[in-house]
């Protein structure tokens, strides 16, 4: 049973109030909430043992290793991951998506092509870009659709043996739209071309099977699945991270040091120099072990419900347009009324204590193909309700008035 009263009492946030109202937190894609069961996982850990891990003999740093190991097998039985060297901590999506087109900089030459989508986060095309500028390779977008859906036909007539990186948002965050990243693998596969999902919006919603996808990286971050903020996981293919050269140097990534040469560490030390944000990593897979319990089907069927509630009632509003109607939708609503800006329509609401996101949410390609400065963003998750949307339904047309 889908028991909502019992899930909100774990979120202890949920009881607050902002300027005198009950809070609604309506920005879930931006950050998700943590449960007091992470929470408790965090306090337990600066506590008990807090302590470095993989280089200590005494007992604290023993400990604190064998759980930051078994987070990792955690993560790896979560995406099912073949391998539990396979997944690397990170500091979230954008680290892991760095660490990949820093390593394909070895692997590039002139006039190779990567191929992007227009729906993607800054994340995902700014390190690309930097990439093609270090390598001379060139950037071939996937445009989109009035709808919000990537145009396939043009990424079938892109794809040439020119390829060799192809990476897409499994889930955009400015619309929600849920992209078809099963079929891009098996074409890019199919011309020699890797292929990296950025995972961040997907993973709080859909539970992912890497091998099932036969994806090459997927990234994800923590703070969007009821972790901890400074932490996420790059998965990567055992033979793709083999190729790929270390990221970062430092302590932990190393074999052997002298100054004469430095040799690696294996798999996955190779790509985690430093002390690592050890606790996060703990509470990442506690996070995991929280919404598993709930259990992704059930998520995905509430959300779906409150995602057809609220469209149905903002749909109504005179004047309000939603940017992003694809069929294949997660949890989020953009939304514009008229020619009313929306950071005022996010001012109002907030004094209402209703948190929402507005701006072009780091996806301004998006928002220049619509001809807009942004969007209002209201994107919920499986803690929220209808009654809050009924709250939050009221409060944007309050604002509309005040602002007409």
């Amino acid at each position: 049973m889908f028991d909502i009263d019992k899930i909100r009492k774990d979120f202890p946030i949920l009881n607050r109030t902002v300027n005198g109202k009950p809070l609604i937190y309506f920005d879930n894609a931006a950050t998700s909430q943590t449960p007091q069961q992470v929470i408790d996982v965090i306090v337990e850990y600066y506590s008990n043992y807090n302590a470095n891990i993989h280089r200590g003999v005494h007992t604290l740093s023993q400990e604190a290793t064998d759980k930051y190991e078994s987070a990792r097998h955690t993560i790896q039985q979560h995406f099912n991951a073949n391998k539990a060297h396979e997944i690397i901590f990170t500091s979230g999506t954008t680290h892991g998506i760095n660490l990949v087109a820093n390593g394909f900089e070895a692997l590039l030459q002139q006039d190779d092509e990567l191929i992007v989508s227009a729906l993607e986060h800054h994340s995902n095309i700014v390190p690309w870009q930097m990439l093609c500028e270090r390598t001379g390779a060139s950037l071939k977008v996937i445009p989109m659709t009035e709808e919000g859906e990537l145009q396939m036909d043009v990424f079938d007539a892109l794809l040439s043996d020119k390829t060799k990186l192809v990476f897409v948002n499994h889930v955009s965050n400015a619309l929600g739209t849920v992209n078809p990243i099963k079929t891009i693998i098996d074409k890019a596969h199919a011309f020699g071309a890797a292929v990296l999902i950025d995972g961040a919006q997907a993973s709080p919603h859909i539970k992912v099977d890497v091998q099932e996808l036969d994806v090459d990286f997927y990234v994800v971050s923590a703070h969007k699945m009821c972790g901890p903020t400074g932490v996420g996981a790059l998965y990567g293919k055992e033979t793709w991270l083999n190729k790929l050269p270390p990221y970062q140097g430092g302590g932990e990534m190393i074999a052997e040091v002298s100054f004469e040469k430095t040799t690696y560490a294996d798999l996955p030390h190779k790509f985690e120099a430093g002390t690592p944000n050890i606790c996060g990593g703990i509470a990442f897979a506690a996070a995991l072990d929280y919404m598993n319990d709930i259990g992704y089907h059930a998520i995905a069927s509430y959300e779906a419900e409150l995602l057809d509630y609220a469209t149905e009632k903002l749909a109504a509003i005179e004047g309000l347009r939603i940017y992003g109607t694809s069929k294949q939708k997660t949890a989020v609503i953009s939304f514009n009324i008229g020619n009313i800006h929306p950071y005022d329509i996010g001012t109002i609401i907030d004094k209402l204590g209703i948190a929402v996101r507005t701006g072009h949410h780091c996806a301004q390609p998006i928002m220049e193909y619509y001809k807009i400065p942004g969007t209002v963003r209201v994107s919920f998750a499986f803690y929220n309700t209808q009654n809050e949307i009924d709250s939050f339904v009221e409060a944007v047309k309050r604002a509309a008035i005040m602002l007409a």
